[in-house]
C-alpha cells in the first residue's frame, strides 16, 4: 500500500508543478507578449522613467516593472481647428478657419516634450495667423492664400520641431469677412460679369461686322471681275468682227484687182460687202476709209448706172 501511495503522491506533485508553470505562463508571461502594428510605436516605461521605443514587430516586457505607457501613430493626421477671429492691416476684421496636416517623427519627443501638443499646435496655430494676417490687407488676403499657407507651414514646423512633430501642410479652408464686405464683393463680381458679357457681345457684333463687310467686299471683287471679263470678251469680238471685215475688203479688191476692174466696180462691192456685214450680230460697223465719202460713192455709182 505505501509504495502505491507514494506514486500517487508523485503523480499529483507533478500535476500540480504543471498547474503552475501553466499559470505561470498565463499569469505573466502572455501578457508581456506584444505585437506592435504597422506605422505604430510604444513607448516603454521601467519603474515610470521612460526606457525604451518599440517599433514594429514581436516584443516582451519583463512583468511588473515595465509598462507600455502610450501608443503613438506615425500616420499624419488632420487637425480641424475651429474659425479665428482675425484683423488686417487696414483693420477688416474676419474669421478665418485653418486646416492642418502633421505627423509625429519622434514618439520619444511627442510624449515626453509638452503636455497636450494638440492644443498647442492649436493656439500657435491661432497667434501665427494674426500676425500675418496683421501684416495684409484685406485685398491681399483673399489672393494670397498660397503664401499664407506656405508662411504658416515653415513656422509652425519649426516651432512644434522640438516636440517631434512635422507639419506638412496647413489650409486655409475658409476666409469670411464682415457681412457688408461680402455684400460689396458680390456687387463687384456681378459688375465684373456683366461687364465681360457686354465685352463678349461687342466682340460678336465686330466680328459678325467684319465677316459681313468681307462678304460685300468679294461679292464686288467677283462683280467686277465678270464686268471686265465680259467687256474683254465684247472687245475680243469687235476685234474679230473688224479683222474679218478687213479681210474681206482685201480678199475683194484682191480679185477685183485681179480681174481689172475700174473704180465703180470696186466702190459697189465694197458696199456690198459692207451691207453683208451691217446684217450680222455686231452692234458696231467700222466703215474703211475709202468709203467714209458718201457724195462721192453716189457720183461714182450714178457715173457706172448712165455707162
Amino acid at each position: 500500500m505505501l509504495p502505491i501511495i507514494g506514486a500517487a503522491g508523485d503523480t499529483l506533485a507533478g500535476i500540480t508543478g504543471v498547474a503552475i508553470g501553466i499559470i505561470i505562463i498565463l499569469v505573466l508571461i502572455i501578457p508581456n507578449i506584444k505585437i506592435v502594428p504597422q506605422a505604430t510605436t510604444f513607448i516603454i516605461e521601467r519603474l515610470g522613467t521612460y526606457r525604451t521605443t518599440w517599433e514594429t514587430g514581436f516584443h516582451m516586457k519583463v512583468p511588473f516593472i515595465d509598462r507600455v505607457a502610450k501608443k503613438i501613430s506615425l500616420k499624419e493626421k488632420v487637425a480641424d481647428f475651429a474659425p479665428q477671429a482675425v484683423i488686417t492691416k487696414d483693420n477688416v476684421t474676419m474669421q478665418i478657419d485653418t486646416v492642418l496636416f502633421y505627423q509625429i517623427v519622434d514618439p520619444k519627443l511627442y510624449t515626453y516634450g509638452i503636455e497636450r501638443p494638440i492644443v498647442a499646435i492649436e493656439n500657435l496655430s491661432a497667434t501665427t495667423l494674426r500676425n500675418i494676417i496683421g501684416d495684409l490687407e484685406l485685398d491681399q488676403t483673399l489672393t494670397s492664400r498660397d503664401i499664407i499657407n506656405t508662411r504658416m507651414r515653415e513656422i509652425l514646423d519649426e516651432a512644434t520641431d522640438p516636440w517631434g512633430i512635422k507639419v506638412n501642410r496647413v489650409e486655409l479652408k475658409n476666409i469670411i469677412p464682415p457681412k457688408e464686405i461680402q455684400a460689396a464683393m458680390e456687387k463687384q463680381m456681378k459688375a465684373e460679369r456683366e461687364k465681360r458679357e457686354k465685352i463678349l457681345i461687342a466682340e460678336g457684333e465686330k466680328e459678325s461686322a467684319i465677316r459681313v463687310a468681307e462678304g460685300e467686299k468679294e461679292a464686288a471683287i467677283l462683280r467686277a471681275e465678270a464686268k471686265k471679263q465680259a467687256a474683254i470678251k465684247e472687245a475680243e469680238g469687235q476685234a474679230q468682227a473688224i479683222l474679218a471685215v478687213q479681210e474681206a475688203t482685201a480678199k475683194g479688191l484682191q480679185m477685183i484687182k485681179d480681174v481689172g476692174a475700174d473704180d465703180g466696180l470696186i466702190a459697189i462691192k465694197g458696199l456690198e460687202a459692207l451691207e453683208k456685214v451691217g446684217q450680222g450680230a455686231s452692234t458696231k460697223i467700222i466703215i474703211p476709209s475709202d468709203l467714209q465719202g458718201i457724195a462721192g460713192l453716189t457720183t461714182t455709182i450714178k457715173e457706172i448706172a448712165k455707162s
